[in-house]
C-alpha cells in the first residue's frame, strides 16, 4: 500500500493492516442479502421490509465502523462523508424495516441508497490515487446510484421485484467488495512479510 504523494488533511494515517476485515464483512452482508433475494420466491411486504432494512442497517454500521481502519480521522472530511453515508443507511434501514410497504421501500430505500452512493462516489473521485479504495468507492457509487434510480420503477410490481432490484445491486457490490477485501488482505500480508525481512 502506498501513501499519498502529497499530504492530505482528509487522510490522517495509512489504512490499518486489517482494513480488509470490514471490507469483507460488508461484502458478506451484500452477498447474503443478494442470495436471499434470489432464492426467496414470494416474499411478503413485511419480509421485504425487514430483509431490506437489516441489509441497509448492517451496511451502514459496517461503513461507520470502518472509518478509523481506513486511516481517516472522524473529524476529517472523508471521515465525515463516510459517517454521513453510514448514518443515512442506518436511518433508511430502520424506516424500511419499521414501515413495511412497497412505496416506502421503493422511495425511502432508493433515497438512502442513492445518497450513500453519491457520498461514496464523490469520496472515490476526490481521493483517486490517494486511497486504496478510491476505485472501489467509485464503482460502488455508480452501482448504488443505478439501483436507486431503478427502484421506484418497480414499486407496482411488488416485494419480489423490489427485492430483486435491490438484491441485484447488492450482489454486484458484494462481488466488488469481496475482490477489494481479498486484495487488501493480500497486500497486508505482503507488507508484513517485507517488514520481517
Amino acid at each position: 500500500m502506498t501513501l499519498p504523494a502529497a499530504p492530505d488533511a482528509s487522510i490522517a494515517t495509512p489504512a490499518a493492516a486489517d482494513f480488509w476485515k470490514p471490507v469483507l464483512v460488508r461484502a458478506a452482508i451484500a452477498l447474503g442479502f443478494g442470495a436471499l433475494t434470489v432464492f426467496w420466491a414470494s416474499p411478503s411486504t413485511a419480509g421485504m421490509g425487514w430483509a431490506g432494512g437489516l441489509y441497509l442497517l448492517a451496511t451502514g454500521l459496517v461503513l461507520i465502523g470502518s472509518i478509523r481502519k481506513a486511516g481517516f480521522a472522524g473529524t476529517s472530511r472523508a471521515g465525515k462523508v463516510l459517517s454521513a453515508a453510514g448514518a443515512v443507511l442506518i436511518g433508511t434501514g430502520a424506516a424500511v424495516a419499521l414501515i413495511p410497504s412497497n412505496l416506502v421501500f421503493g422511495i425511502i430505500a432508493a433515497l438512502g441508497l442513492g445518497l450513500a452512493a453519491v457520498a461514496e462516489l464523490s469520496l472515490g473521485i476526490r481521493l483517486r490515487g490517494r486511497s486504496v479504495l478510491a476505485r472501489d468507492w467509485i464503482a460502488a457509487g455508480v452501482i448504488g446510484v443505478g439501483t436507486a434510480v431503478l427502484l421506484p420503477f418497480f414499486i407496482d410490481l411488488g416485494p419480489h421485484a423490489l427485492l430483486g432490484v435491490a438484491g441485484g445491486g447488492a450482489i454486484i457490490n458484494g462481488v466488488l467488495w469481496t475482490l477489494a477485501g481479498l486484495s487488501l488482505r493480500h497486500d497486508a500480508r505482503g507488507d508484513s512479510s517485507e517488514a520481517v525481512n
